[in-house]
């Protein structure tokens, strides 16, 4: 039974590996991505217990240390079960530079970013 078990959760983690690849490559095939910073996108899934402290100390390191040139961070929920999306909107709300989306608005924040004049 056990072996039966790990064979179904190899195959959901190909399967979203294969998923995050193919969005990756649409997002940078079809965006116009061009600015005079880093964009970091994170994405989650059924994190809740974790999310919150990863994106604080990631987001201190942004604001007060060696990282100035990241603008902002774009986390994509996977369609999370348990709290994480909730958690990743209320550090939205209290940090300016993260962007919460799912995978289909992902490509528009992306399409949204001005280009370089």
């Amino acid at each position: 039974m056990e072996y039966i078990l790990n064979g179904i959760l190899w195959v959901l983690a190909l399967y979203g590996l294969f998923e995050l690849i193919k969005t990756i490559i649409y997002t940078y095939t079809y965006t116009n991505l061009k600015a005079d910073g880093i964009y970091v996108i994170i994405a989650a899934k059924n994190q809740e217990s974790r999310i919150e402290g990863f994106l604080r100390s990631f987001l201190f390191r942004i604001l007060y240390g060696k990282e100035e040139n990241v603008k902002d961070v774009i986390v994509v929920d996977l369609n999370s079960k348990d709290e994480t999306k909730e958690i990743l909107e209320k550090l939205g709300h209290d940090y300016e530079n993260i962007k919460v989306s799912n995978w289909r608005e992902c490509k528009e924040i992306l399409d949204s970013v001005d280009e370089v004049k």
